[in-house]
């Protein structure tokens, strides 16, 4: 949750330098910033993720494996999240969806298809 108050600096497990794109590990896209400066951690097209932290934003974790989207969970009234597996190690984290970015929303039919393949 976004607290408007809070700076990247009083963010305790926070190690990265903030709201910044980058290159998609498992499909190579550009990944942009989310435009309402909250940080995006898995990839809008075949959310995919890296596991790089132990908690989210510590940067804590040494496996870099890539993080498989395993499932959906959630609701549309508690809000989807993406559960995923690290193919390197096993460990899991769900992750909220995007879709609110009006530049780069979670694409809606790869998470329809996750959710159908689970149910």
């Amino acid at each position: 949750m976004n607290d408007p108050g809070r700076q990247d600096g009083d963010r305790k497990n926070f190690h990265g330098t903030g709201n910044v794109g980058f290159a998609c590990g498992h499909c190579s896209r550009e990944v942009l910033p989310l435009v309402q400066g909250s940080y995006r951690n898995h990839c809008p097209a075949c959310l995919w993720s890296k596991h790089v932290d132990v908690v989210p934003g510590d940067r804590g974790s040494d496996c870099g494996g890539l993080m498989e989207p395993v499932k959906l969970t959630g609701s549309r009234a508690s809000g989807w999240k993406v559960l995923q597996r690290c193919t390197a190690c096993g460990f899991e984290r769900a992750n909220r969806d995007v879709l609110d970015d009006p530049r780069q929303p979670d694409c809606w039919d790869t998470l329809v298809a996750l959710g159908t393949e689970n149910s």
